[in-house]
């Protein structure tokens, strides 16, 4: 089991650089976990990043309470929890403080633009892994057929009858079950 104060610590820096919303918050969390912690498996990060996306309520809270629980049990989610939303509560505190103050200096719009460049950024970067890692598992010379087909079919149908992205997920994830039960 990994010490409460570790995973407080991770996640108080995630929550520290937490910019651009919760999607943007995304890439931090693999850094942490994946990458520098080694405390999960990148496809284990992937079915969190489903997971949160079904689950009512911000992605970042859901991410790091679930972390916690499943590295730390109950501990280990207040104390994610507790980290994430800190740093954001007080620097949110004092932004908006400053803001109103000084929203009218043009350098203030101008990082208000890149800090938006940015976050697109962070959020395509997560997109690209979670699309190699679905649709190539095994690396570039294998393809799974059926992730790519869902992929475009759920693109197509959000797209062109704006259908709630929940029903599609829903449908995915039955089809893929369905598959995975006719298989096996």
């Amino acid at each position: 089991m990994i010490p409460v104060w570790k995973i407080f610590l991770s996640f108080l820096k995630i929550g520290g650089f937490a910019f651009g919303g919760a999607y943007a918050v995304i890439p931090l969390i693999e850094e942490q976990m994946v990458t520098n912690n080694g405390w999960m498996t990148f496809a284990e990060f992937s079915d969190l990043v489903a997971i949160d996306e079904l689950t009512p309520g911000p992605i970042i809270i859901n991410s790091s309470t679930f972390i916690g629980m499943k590295l730390a049990g109950v501990p280990g989610a207040v104390a994610a929890t507790l980290g994430c939303v800190i740093p954001g509560g007080i620097v949110a505190l004092m932004l908006i403080s400053l803001y109103s103050r000084y929203k009218e200096i043009p350098v203030i719009s101008e990082i208000i633009k890149i800090l938006k460049c940015m976050s697109a950024a962070l959020i395509f970067s997560v997109l690209l892994k979670m699309l190699m890692s679905a649709v190539f598992p095994e690396g570039l010379e294998s393809i799974n057929i059926l992730s790519l087909a869902l992929m475009i079919t759920s693109f197509y149908i959000l797209k062109r009858f704006k259908t709630n992205p929940l029903y599609v997920m829903l449908g995915c994830g039955c089809i893929n079950m369905l598959i995975y039960l006719i298989t096996k």
